[in-house]
């Protein structure tokens, strides 16, 4: 295969229309623009505007709310805990905390905690030190012989 040799496939490539070039053109004197108005000039974008209409956005009530109070956990899967584990990447002997997992690479960055969660099998006797945890995964850490400390959220003394 030669770069000279090299051609599109039939009919890939469409030759551009030219507008505005007389009426035998097909395409001329408004080209293709319809007839005079706001949207037959240059530069127009009338987006949600339904001719004086109250418009869908504004018809459509409001719904739901964001609560500032919310918490952003990172959630983790035993398994995934397991894997990390296997490549030595945790050790088994320290406690298991956000900040062993963010060094381990199983979650990219701490958020508001980390969470975990029962998928997967873990058969390492670990000590963890978590937000929270799913009834599921506090049982098969348990049935592998570690313990679960579920830490009290970080709240601001008021003095």
């Amino acid at each position: 295969m030669k770069l000279n040799g090299i051609t599109d496939n039939p009919g890939a490539k469409k030759s551009r229309v030219r507008i505005g070039r007389g009426i035998g053109s097909g395409c001329g004197k408004t080209g293709g623009r319809g007839v005079k108005g706001q949207k037959a000039r240059s530069g127009v974008r009338v987006k949600g505007f339904e001719g004086g209409q109250m418009p869908l956005y504004r018809r459509l009530p409001k719904r739901g709310f964001w609560n500032p109070f919310s918490k952003d956990y990172n959630e983790v899967n035993l398994g995934r805990i397991q894997a990390a584990l296997d490549a030595s990447k945790l050790d088994a002997k320290a406690p298991v905390t956000i900040e062993a997992l963010v060094a381990a690479g199983v979650c990219a960055k701490p958020r508001d905690g980390v969470r975990i969660l029962g998928a997967g099998e873990l058969k390492a006797k670990l000590a963890f030190q978590v937000a929270g945890a799913s009834k599921s995964a506090v049982a098969a850490i348990e049935k592998a012989g570690g313990s679960v400390t579920i830490l009290a959220a970080a709240t601001e003394a008021t003095a």
